[in-house]
């Protein structure tokens, strides 16, 4: 349920055995520009240890950018930071370079953050630092409902003081003899490559700018940037981008208009703001959008009939890479079947935080846990309860 780093590697190395032949491994791409007649353009040169290779530049009707965002760490001002970090060098870091809790044994900890990282880490060091670890954030934590043992909370911190290492957070206390700050904040969004857009996808960098749905560069739509979302379901989210992604590429899905697309991101920005939270879909607006993607993909040219019985589609196996491929004639689908979360899996989401307390709760164990059942959460179970309520009220 919540696989080890080596067990996802080798989901994707399986997942990615098709286009494997495809992929340039230790390539740099050094530039990414639009010509004036709409095409793109890279140019790539090869990682090497022994001397600079040749550049190597190429021509592409369509570019999907799925660098992630997780290389530039976002770091927010606060007073008095550089003087700190210049008085006690090495003291200020960031999850980017966190690499083993072992390195801060018996030592003074405060983690800035309680999204993902900031809980993984902490629960890795609290059992190495000096005790309590000492966690700094501005709201509750989505995903840890309650505060582990061993561990003080903190609002955000308000003045870096460079005498007795000492930090003043925002309600007025204070923590002196701090060996470490460790910010678990994010990441802005880069693209260093990418040259000569106009408008730009970047200027402050907290959010990718001029893009419809999160994914398709509006003044140019051959151009699409995967998984920007935060706090989603990496997987399954990049599933149901790709595949609208592939059929409007393939000219078989429309986009709208640049106007209405336009508008789709002024709404955005009315409702989430111009900075950091302009790409966070927490749930369930996460597995809306999921589901928003399966619609519109399978709107798309060729994917068979519409039922409006189940305001669904009617979807045949799948003639993705079959002689048939290209013959809709019997509402078979083109492609691979985008993912469709059903109630099972909204139930599931809103859950995560509670299961995955209970799954680490188990120690070593949790590593052989198979099923939501094993930690308590049985979506059958509780269906038949709902249903018995809902007799009982009638």
């Amino acid at each position: 349920m919540f696989p080890k780093h080596a067990e996802v590697q080798d989901y994707i190395e399986q997942y990615s055995k098709e286009v494997r032949h495809l992929i340039q491994f230790g390539t740099q791409v050094l530039d990414l520009h639009q010509e004036a007649s709409g095409k793109w353009t890279i140019k790539t040169q090869s990682v090497t240890q022994s001397k600079d290779a040749d550049v190597v530049e190429y021509h592409f009707d369509a570019v999907v950018v799925a660098n992630g965002h997780f290389n530039v760490p976002y770091i927010p001002k606060v007073e008095g930071i550089e003087a700190f970090s210049k008085a006690h060098p090495g003291a200020i870091s960031h999850s980017k370079f966190y690499r083993r809790p072992e390195q801060y044994t018996n030592k003074k900890v405060v983690i800035v953050g309680n999204s993902a990282s900031g809980i993984d880490i902490a629960a890795q060091i609290t059992p190495y630092c000096a005790q309590p670890l000492i966690s700094s954030s501005k709201s509750e934590s989505y995903l840890q409902p309650e505060t582990p043992p061993n561990q003080l909370d903190r609002p955000p911190i308000a003045k870096f003081i460079p005498e007795n290492r000492t930090i003043e957070f925002e309600d007025g206390s204070r923590e002196s003899e701090v060996d470490t700050v460790l910010y678990c904040t994010g990441y802005f969004y880069s693209y260093p490559f990418i040259s000569g857009l106009d408008p730009p996808l970047i200027t402050t960098g907290e959010r990718v700018e001029n893009l419809y749905q999160h994914l398709f560069y509006r003044p140019n739509p051959s151009i699409a940037f995967p998984v920007l979302g935060q706090k989603v379901i990496p997987f399954p989210f990049a599933e149901a981008q790709a595949s609208v992604i592939a059929r409007v590429f393939a000219g078989r899905l429309p986009l709208p208009s640049e106007s209405e697309m336009e508008a789709w991101e002024k709404d955005v920005v009315e409702e989430m703001g111009e900075g950091r939270g302009f790409h966070v879909l927490k749930f369930p607006k996460d597995a809306d959008h999921i589901n928003m993607l399966h619609d519109w993909a399978l709107s798309a040219d060729g994917e068979g009939r519409r039922s409006q019985a189940t305001n669904g589609y009617v979807r045949q196996r799948s003639v993705a890479n079959s002689e048939d491929a290209s013959d809709t004639s019997k509402g078979e689908t083109i492609g691979r079947d985008p993912p469709y979360w059903g109630e099972k899996e909204y139930w599931t989401r809103e859950r995560f935080p509670a299961i995955k307390k209970a799954f680490q709760a188990l120690g070593e164990d949790r590593h052989k846990v198979q099923s939501l059942p094993e930690v308590g959460f049985d979506f059958e179970e509780w269906k038949r309860e709902k249903e018995n309520e809902s007799k009982k009220l009638l």
